[in-house]
């Protein structure tokens, strides 16, 4: 993740890892395939990331708590290695682009949409899709804060910073969505 995948070789990353080139080989077939090794855990490690999106929660407390965890998720110490690397190398390799989109991004936005689309009704949301709104939510998430992470311009937002930016998604998205009766 230091050199990024172009950079570094199976000899660099067997020498980092401890152990012989040949072990890697053991265990993967090429280069190629201990990245889609490094992407897979990637995944696993952001699917275990539990959002309460219970529907008898409520919306703003949810979505809250939700930009907050999505947020320390993204802008984690070592998270962007791998999301930069993931940038650089679907391109090249595009089924492990589009394998970690959908077993990241896609289930994290179907699952806020379902949670938005349980709280659409008068007395509470007017979405009328749910899909977009739990996009646009969580990339308002990221405003300001992690384009200049992953793009090395700016450490990892502070507690203090993510709480604002959350704050202040939250309150937005609220104006746009809420029920005009509630």
């Amino acid at each position: 993740m230091d050199l990024g995948f172009d950079g570094a070789s199976m000899g660099e990353i067997a020498r980092a890892a401890g152990v012989s080139k040949g072990t890697l080989y053991v265990y993967f077939a090429d280069k190629n395939r201990l990245f889609e090794a490094i992407v897979e855990r990637e995944t696993l490690d952001q699917q275990k990331m539990a959002f309460n999106f219970d529907p008898e929660r409520d919306v703003a407390t949810t979505l809250r708590e939700f930009g907050q965890a999505y947020i320390a998720l993204l802008c984690r110490p070592g998270g962007g290695s791998a999301i930069r690397t993931v940038m650089a190398i679907a391109e090249r390799m595009p089924e492990v682009g589009r394998r970690y989109y959908e077993q990241v991004l896609e289930k994290t936005i179907d699952r806020l949409a379902g949670y938005l689309e349980a709280h659409v009704g008068p007395a509470d949301l007017a979405i009328e899709d749910c899909q977009l709104a739990a996009s646009q939510f969580m990339l308002m998430c990221q405003a300001s804060l992690f384009l200049p992470f992953i793009f090395q311009a700016a450490p990892a937002p502070s507690a203090e910073r993510m709480a604002q930016v959350i704050e202040s998604a939250t309150q937005m998205f609220l104006a746009a969505y809420r029920s005009k009766s509630a």
